[in-house]
């Protein structure tokens, strides 16, 4: 049995956005039942783990749509479906904190609420970092907190962000199993 669905037998786009785009679209299950589902579409995004100095650089900034600061790793938006998450990453780094990495590692990938949204997340660990020429983008207002490494479970028992807490619990398991030298 294949855990890929059938795609769906009819759809109303609702609203489309500059970052998501809001569908509604019905599906027949095996046993001809039709449900319907109100799907938000994202083009998919990155999160990086900058690992620098035994520390793993944070970025806090604005979130409008939840009316607070936050303390997360840095992340951001595929420009479209299909560009290279990897390249996304270098470019986001940059943007972000400044840092341009030589070193990556493919931490895997999450969604991060399959049953509303299509948003896939691409999870990679940076090291080796150094300046990046890449301007940051003034509207952001980030500020990068570097958080020291021994002090990560602090870090992970307060934060609420989930990319941040997936990118930050792969981090604790490469430290745990001693694959990454810091």
């Amino acid at each position: 049995m294949s855990d890929r669905l059938d795609p769906p037998v009819r759809t109303e786009r609702i609203f489309t956005g500059e970052v998501i785009d809001l569908r509604v679209s019905h599906y027949a299950r095996a046993d001809g039942t039709e449900v319907r589902r109100e799907v938000m579409d994202h083009p998919g995004a990155v999160v990086m783990v900058p690992v620098e100095n035994d520390s793993v650089l944070m970025v806090r900034q604005p979130r409008e749509a939840v009316e607070q600061r936050t303390l997360e790793l840095p992340a951001g938006k595929l420009d479209a479906p299909g560009e290279d998450p990897l390249e996304c990453a270098h470019r986001e780094l940059g943007e972000e904190v400044g840092r341009q990495a030589a070193i990556w590692r493919d931490l895997g990938g999450f969604y991060t609420a399959p049953a509303i949204l299509t948003e896939f997340i691409h999870c990679f660990l940076a090291t080796e970092l150094s300046p990046s020429d890449v301007a940051p983008i003034p509207e952001e207002e980030i500020e990068v907190v570097e958080w020291p490494l021994a002090e990560l479970d602090q870090l992970i028992a307060q934060n609420n962000d989930a990319k941040t807490l997936i990118g930050l619990l792969r981090l604790r398991l490469l430290l745990a199993s001693g694959t990454l030298e810091t």
